[in-house]
């Protein structure tokens, strides 16, 4: 499901970066960036967030 999901997103980014700049070979290099960067930006999102606890439920240091 996830690579289907990066898979269509990056298509969508190459088919409309061709629109815009109508040359195939940049709308394919700004596809290939993109799959990069959106990598990169992913994990310090997910990063940010785990470090917000609202609607966590604390677990006990301990266990008795």
């Amino acid at each position: 499901k996830t690579i289907s999901w990066r898979t269509l997103g990056t298509l969508d980014t190459i088919i409309i970066s061709y629109f815009v700049t109508g040359n195939l070979v940049m709308a394919a290099s700004i596809g290939s960036i993109e799959v990069i960067t959106k990598m990169i930006l992913y994990y310090f999102h997910e990063r940010a967030w785990n470090k917000i606890n609202i609607g966590r439920v604390k677990e006990p240091d301990y266990q008795i």
